[in-house]
């Protein structure tokens, strides 16, 4: 069953600026997550690497390469679309999980899937 979650407000998210990081449950794990906004559009991944499951940001919410073009892993230097998720160059086993997210009334919300869900403590 798809839950609705508010995320964040949409002003919190700026064009290849800061991620706004959350977390989830995947795959039975405690697991981060986090928002961009990428040409005038929300998009959300799971923070891990495909190369090898690793958080990608160097500090947090730092993501985007100096450009605001690529997601890039601040470990193994693979670079990410950030529309899709989708492994662009470097050391990449496929893409990025994809979280679906929806934006009105200046809110961000996540909708959940039965693989991700919101962590509760």
């Amino acid at each position: 069953m798809t839950e609705i979650v508010e995320l964040c407000p949409s002003a919190d998210l700026v064009d290849g600026g800061r991620a706004f990081g959350f977390d989830v449950l995947y795959a039975g794990q405690s697991s981060r997550a986090f928002a961009i906004r990428y040409q005038g559009q929300v998009h959300a991944y799971l923070n891990r690497c495909s190369h090898i499951p690793v958080e990608m940001d160097y500090q947090d919410g730092q993501l985007f390469d100096d450009s605001g073009r690529w997601l890039l892993c601040s470990t193994h230097g693979a670079a990410y679309e950030p529309d899709s998720g989708a492994c662009s160059s470097g050391p990449c086993r496929g893409g990025l999980v994809k979280i679906a997210l929806s934006e009105s009334g200046g809110m961000v919300r996540w909708h959940t899937a039965p693989q991700l869900k919101p962590l509760k403590f």
